[in-house]
């Protein structure tokens, strides 16, 4: 009896403490759980995190406690399967700008790269609104505020990328300081989240309308389908939210973005591939100019042609781009309120086109039903102008079916003028509800 007794005490504390850093129990319902506790001291905390995936990802619980903060000074990538993140903690990112830029996992799209990179099924996170990431991201804006606007140098990496997952939920959840795009699925499938905010900010920057926080998109989708984000809040130098290539079924409600480039469907075409965005609804949007708002909503393609890129070669890997495929259908823009953004909706499939007029009108994108619907507010144009909406479409596949609703915005606060519209490239009587020059 004795030897047994001793032989249940060694199995018991097996289970309870599987490392200096982790306290693995069995919950009451059968499951595993790994509250994982920080090393402090800016130690690379991701052995650990990756210790308690291995032992708590399938089937299990993992614990990030409350004002405990995680160094992640290594990449990672977990694989997980019916996994519990209680993520109440937050994970930082170290500021070795040479350790990422030379060991970030490569993203294809654009040249970019990720730190850390979550796979699985059946995946639950929370926040509790006390916990997420912070990117470091100002320690990136500094480095490469020397840079021309909008180049961002090789290896800078996305804190949080969702690749091939499926079955998502998501909520309560932060990242601050995202060193490139805050959040972007690729490859995912049914997917919800909930309360999340996003925050980009350079504090040094200089107060003259120069962006040093570019890059840092809020939220993207590509090779997505059935996404759903709602109750989101987005501050930075980029687009709010963005729908990439692929990407199906998507659903935006009531989201804030102060500052950056508000909603994008785009960039899409930029491979020889098909690029197509289907059955989007992105309905109650808040717009908020801070020092900048450079745009509301904009759907934006790819020129039809391969051309060479003589800006931003770096994402376009040093090759030519342009004359991707597909369609771009089924969109919804609804009841958003703008506050100074310098530029009502928009399409545009010029992309790639370095700035030039050469190859306008050649897209390869087919774009179709589209609505914008119940729009308030007002517009901050450049001294003079007076287009609150601007659609440049594609001679080639010219767009059809684009509805204004109920769009009132005034070129300036405090003014009456409603502007009015410019068109390109549309199909006769394809524009519905908006005046103006080619409309």
């Amino acid at each position: 009896m004795r030897l047994l007794s001793r032989s249940l005490t060694a199995l018991v504390f097996s289970c309870v403490v599987a490392s200096a850093s982790i306290k693995h129990t069995i919950l009451p319902n059968g499951r595993q759980q790994c509250i994982v506790h920080a090393n402090g001291n800016q130690t690379d905390d991701v052995p650990t995190i990756l210790e308690a995936f291995n032992t708590c990802g399938n089937g299990g619980d993992i614990v990030f406690p409350e004002s405990e903060e995680y160094y992640i000074a290594t990449r990672l990538s977990p694989i997980v399967e019916d996994v519990h993140i209680h993520w109440h903690g937050q994970w930082t990112f170290s500021p070795d700008l040479n350790y990422w830029r030379h060991n970030s996992y490569p993203i294809f799209f654009q040249n970019h790269a990720a730190g850390f990179v979550l796979t699985g099924n059946g995946i639950w996170i929370n926040g509790y609104n006390t916990g997420g990431i912070f990117g470091n991201g100002n320690t990136w804006y500094v480095a490469e505020a020397a840079s021309p606007v909008g180049d961002t140098q090789p290896g800078r990496p996305m804190p949080f990328v969702f690749w091939n997952v499926s079955d998502v939920t998501v909520s309560n959840f932060y990242i601050r300081d995202p060193q490139l795009w805050a959040i972007n699925i690729m490859n995912g499938t049914n997917m919800a989240f909930s309360n999340i905010t996003v925050n980009a900010t350079a504090p040094t920057a200089p107060k003259n309308g120069t962006n040093w926080i570019q890059n840092t998109d809020g939220f993207d989708t590509m090779d997505a389908k059935n996404i759903l984000l709602e109750n989101f809040v987005y501050q930075g130098g980029d687009d709010c939210v963005a729908i990439k290539p692929r990407s199906y079924n998507i659903k935006i409600l009531n989201a804030t973005c102060h500052g950056g480039n508000g909603i994008a469907v785009g960039s899409l075409g930029q491979y020889l591939e098909d690029s197509s965005v289907e059955n989007v609804i992105i309905d109650g949007v808040r717009l908020l100019r801070n020092e900048w708002l450079h745009g509301s909503a904009l759907i934006k393609t790819w020129v039809g042609v391969l051309v060479n890129q003589s800006s931003r070669s770096y994402e376009s890997a040093y090759v030519p781009r342009g004359a991707g495929w597909g369609s771009v259908r089924n969109i919804l823009f609804a009841n958003f309120h703008v506050e100074g953004a310098e530029a009502g909706p928009e399409i545009n499939q010029d992309s790639g086109n370095n700035g030039t007029k050469a190859f306008q009108g050649s897209s390869l994108m087919e774009i179709s039903n589209v609505v914008y619907a119940n729009w308030t507010g007002y517009l901050h144009l450049e001294e003079g102008g007076n287009e609150t909406a601007e659609i440049s479409c594609s001679k080639v596949y010219p767009c059809y079916n684009i509805d204004f609703r109920n769009v009132s915005l005034i070129v300036a606060e405090n003014s009456t003028d409603i502007g009015t519209g410019d068109c390109k490239f549309v199909e006769a009587g394809g524009i519905h509800g908006l005046s103006g020059a080619g409309c």
